[in-house]
C-alpha cells in the first residue's frame, strides 16, 4: 500500500502504484481530486515526454505545482500514463 498525505489529508492511496526514478506513480482513481487544480505548469523529460502539473490546497493551504502526470507520455513510459506523483513536502509513504 502506498500513501500520498499532505497537511494531514491523504491525497491518495493504493496498492496498485508504479515506481519510476524513485517516485510513486498513483493511478488516478486514487486520487482525491478534490485537493488537486490544474496549473498551467509543464516540464519536458527526454524519455517520458511532456508533464503537466497540480497545484495542491488543503484547508485554504497551497503547494504549487506538487502533483505532476504525464497524460501523453511517450511509449516507454506508458505505464504511468494518466498516473499522479507527488513532491514538494507532501510525504509519500509504501
Amino acid at each position: 500500500m502506498a500513501e500520498a498525505v499532505w497537511e494531514g489529508v491523504t491525497l491518495a492511496a493504493s496498492d496498485r502504484y508504479e515506481v519510476v526514478e524513485g517516485n510513486v506513480y498513483f493511478p488516478p482513481e486514487t486520487v482525491n481530486m478534490q485537493y488537486l487544480q490544474p496549473s498551467p505548469t509543464h516540464t519536458t523529460c527526454g524519455w517520458k515526454g511532456v508533464a503537466s502539473y497540480y497545484t495542491i490546497t488543503v484547508n485554504g493551504k497551497e503547494n504549487k505545482d506538487a502533483a505532476w502526470y504525464y497524460p501523453e507520455p511517450k511509449a516507454a513510459a506508458n505505464n504511468i500514463k494518466g498516473y499522479v506523483a507527488f513532491w514538494r513536502g507532501v510525504q509519500v509513504k509504501r
